[in-house]
């Protein structure tokens, strides 16, 4: 069989794990590959520091090069990410790696392709082989100008790869796609398939029945978003049509620990991935959705689908414009103390006459529905679908909905009884980020209706087993409490028990 394949297992892994790696996997991943029949392991980036924290596999210092080549027998890769990499970062990027690499890969926004070329130039000086993986393949149709260029890597690179950065391509496109290469370059052409469709097998499948030198794949999938191509599928698949050698008992050692790994983190394709492959849209932002942020499907569903449609939101709202202020203001969070004391909290607002309530969750709600002062629900993100949920009947009488500024990177969504009573604010002006929080939009609300007086309710923190994407949501309302509090005279408390140290503690019952 004349097809080679390529394992990028730690370098597209390392989207999940931040390129870092158990020392005992690397080696077991090592150990089983140099039993199987892969050509090429490529085993991270090598990259100009950035500002943030990165692993071990993104930079690929010189014993991480010098451990691989020890334990692997087979041809080592990493890859240069175009965007953040010039010709003139490659000495002291790449001579280290002489000797230990074999490819160095460059991934290329087609709009850069000019600009790659100079870069690949100076990587080949060097002596390694070149890839070009060209992202971005389903919008290649829309630039004409990279389509012309294509001609130009001859001489250059070793291997020009069409990247199905979105996950969205059909088999057809993958033929018509490899037709116009071909007869752009003779190049050794090369196919990496994500996974958002489920069809990376038949798309790579598809680029070896055309011809295709090279393909890629990962242990389990393991990749960036919804994934790739299963390394053990297709060469469970290539064992069956090509006869290929095959030690499964290898397979399996690589296999078992990945599995395990998978079940932490989540990767593979889900609805919001399928969604954003078959319309051509960034997985940056859908991964940073599904895998950080508490954001519901219906909300993940409703942000994409206005980006397929080209349009910042699907409802503009009336601005904020509420005469009547008030003094006081009752923010109620989620936590399961404001269910606990709702009476005593009930208590609390009866005594108050000039105090407002906000909701900044809707988990709650319901517990409140008969008091009379306004209430004020903040539908940020999923909220307006978990209100319907809360209340089967929705009277709109003393109650507001308010949303965050127009337009919403979630979109839209208002309960249709409610439509009448909601508004949105023009901007939050009490912190720079942070603008979609629940937290903050309550907090911004209170502000505009003369408020400096808080209290909250319901904001308990996260105490055993905390997740990190409670930690995240943690963080954030502590840094926006911090910010509260440098704005005012008085402090802002918490009548119900909470972790949050920027929240002065006074107990509901010594209150009432």
């Amino acid at each position: 069989m004349n097809i080679k394949i390529l394992d990028c297992t730690l370098r597209d892994g390392g989207y999940y794990t931040n390129w870092d790696f158990d020392k005992a996997l690397v080696k077991s991943y090592f150990n089983s590959f140099n039993d199987l029949p892969i050509d090429y392991l490529e085993i991270g980036y090598r990259s100009n520091p950035m500002n943030s924290y990165l692993g071990e596999y993104f930079y690929c210092p010189q014993y991480v090069l010098e451990e691989s080549k020890e334990n692997c027998s087979k041809k080592l890769v990493i890859i240069l990410n175009e965007k953040d990499v010039r010709a003139e970062h490659v000495p002291n990027l790449l001579e280290p790696c002489v000797g230990y690499i074999s490819m160095v890969r460059i991934a290329i926004d087609p709009k850069n392709f000019k600009r790659a070329l100079l870069l690949a130039e100076a990587v080949k000086k060097l002596g390694f082989e070149v890839g070009f993986n060209v992202m971005y393949m389903s919008n290649w149709e829309s630039e004409k100008n990279f389509l012309n260029q294509i001609k130009e890597v001859t001489g250059i690179a070793d291997y020009f790869y069409m990247v199905d950065s979105f996950g969205g391509v059909y088999p057809e496109d993958v033929k018509k796609t490899f037709d116009i290469v071909r007869n752009q370059t003779n190049v050794d052409i090369g196919f990496h398939g994500h996974n958002n469709l489920q069809l990376a097998l038949i798309n790579t499948l598809t680029a070896i029945d055309c011809g295709a030198s090279i393909v890629d794949a990962t242990v389990t999938g393991m990749g960036r978003g919804a994934g790739n191509l299963q390394t053990e599928l297709l060469l469970t698949a290539l064992n069956a049509k090509e006869n290929l050698e095959l030690d499964f008992n290898a397979l399996s050692k690589v296999v078992d620990p990945f599995s395990e790994m998978q079940k932490a983190y989540g990767w593979g394709t889900n609805l919001p991935y399928m969604v954003s492959g078959a319309n051509s849209l960034p997985q940056k932002e859908v991964m940073s959705w599904v895998t950080k942020r508490y954001y519901s499907l219906n909300s993940i569903i409703r942000a994409l689908s206005n980006q397929s449609k080209g349009i910042q939101d699907n409802i503009d709202l009336k601005e904020l414009e509420e005469k009547k202020q008030f003094s006081k203001a009752l923010v109620i969070g989620g936590g399961p103390t404001g269910k606990m004391h709702a009476k005593a909290i009930k208590e609390f607002i009866a005594k108050n006459d000039d105090i407002c309530i906000i909701h900044a969750s809707s988990k709650n709600a319901q517990e409140f529905k008969d008091i009379d002062n306004l209430q004020i629900h903040c539908l940020a993100g999923n909220e307006g679908h978990r209100l319907e949920e809360t209340y089967t009947n929705i009277d709109t009488a003393g109650k507001l909905v308010i949303l965050p500024p127009y337009p919403r990177t979630m979109g839209t969504y208002i309960p249709k009884e409610l439509e009448e009573v909601a508004y949105q604010l023009e901007n939050i002006k009490f912190i720079d980020k942070f603008h979609e929080s629940v937290t903050s939009l309550a907090i911004e609300t209170a502000l505009k209706l003369g408020v400096d007086e808080f209290y909250f309710a319901g904001y308990d923190g996260y105490k055993d087993g905390i997740k990190p994407q409670e930690l995240e949501l943690f963080n954030e309302n502590e840094f926006i409490f911090e910010k509260l509090k440098s704005k005012l005279d008085n402090s802002i408390v918490s009548i119900t028990p909470s972790l949050y140290s920027s929240l002065d503690s006074k107990s509901v019952f010594s209150i009432i």
